[in-house]
C-alpha cells in the first residue's frame, strides 16, 4: 500500500492533497455526525457516503438538508439531492459542496463494512472515561497523612533548650617589653653591606 509522507511546505501540501491515493482520499471525505448519531455510535465523525442525509452548516446554502447523491472523488465535493441552481439557458445544475461544511444526520448502514466500522469504533474507551476510572493512589494518601501526623506532634512537643557552646578563654599576651634583648636581635634582619664597602675590604685583606 502507498505511504503518504507528512510534509510542512503549504504548496506541498496541497500537491499531497490533488495526488492523493484512492484510500487516502477516502479519509477526507470524513464528516462531522450529529449528536444524537455521536450518543448512539459513541465516535465523532465518519466519511461520508451516497445515501446519507446530511445538513448543510456554512455558505449561500446553510441549514439545508437532504440526501447525497454523488461523491466526486476527483474534485473532493459532494452533491445533495434538491440542491440545484439554474443556468442561463435554464436548465438546473447541482451545487457541488465541500465535505468539511456538511454534519451527518442519518446513516445508511446497507454495507456490512461500515457496520464493522461502527462496531469497532463504539468499543474503543475514550480517553476522558479512562481518566475517571482511574482511582487515587493509595499510597500517595498515606504519605501525605504521615506527613500530616507528625506536623502535629512535632507542634505539641515543647522545643528542647539546646546547651550553648562554652567560650574559649583568651591567654593574655606577654608584653613587648619583656622580649628579651637577643630574641629582638635575632627577630631583625641583618643589614647587607654596600658593594663599596665589600671591594674595600677585599683590598684591604688582599693587600695584608
Amino acid at each position: 500500500m502507498q505511504t503518504v509522507k507528512p510534509v510542512t511546505k503549504p504548496s506541498k501540501q496541497r500537491r499531497m492533497v490533488f495526488q492523493a491515493p484512492n484510500h487516502v482520499r477516502y479519509k477526507l471525505f470524513a464528516a462531522h455526525l450529529s449528536p444524537e448519531l455521536r450518543a448512539n455510535h459513541g465516535t465523532r465523525g465518519l466519511p461520508v457516503r451516497t445515501g446519507d442525509t446530511v445538513r448543510i452548516l456554512r455558505g449561500d446554502h446553510k441549514g439545508f438538508e437532504g440526501k447525497i447523491t454523488r461523491v466526486d472523488r476527483k474534485r473532493y465535493r459532494v452533491y445533495v439531492e434538491g440542491l440545484t441552481r439554474e443556468k442561463v439557458d435554464g436548465t438546473a445544475k447541482f451545487v457541488p459542496i465541500h465535505p468539511s461544511k456538511i454534519m451527518i444526520t442519518k446513516l445508511t448502514l446497507d454495507d456490512k463494512w461500515r457496520k464493522k466500522i461502527l462496531e469497532r469504533k463504539k468499543g474503543v474507551p475514550k480517553k476522558a472515561e479512562k481518566v475517571a476510572e482511574k482511582k487515587p493512589r493509595k499510597k500517595v494518601v498515606a504519605a501525605k497523612e504521615e506527613v500530616a501526623e507528625e506536623k502535629v506532634t512535632a507542634e505539641a512537643k515543647p522545643l528542647e533548650k539546646k546547651p550553648k557552646p562554652r567560650k574559649k578563654r583568651k591567654v593574655a599576651e606577654k608584653p613587648a617589653a619583656e622580649k628579651t634583648e637577643a630574641k629582638v636581635e635575632e627577630e631583625k634582619p641583618k643589614a647587607r653591606k654596600t658593594r663599596a664597602k665589600r671591594k674595600t675590604k677585599e683590598k684591604t685583606e688582599g693587600g695584608e
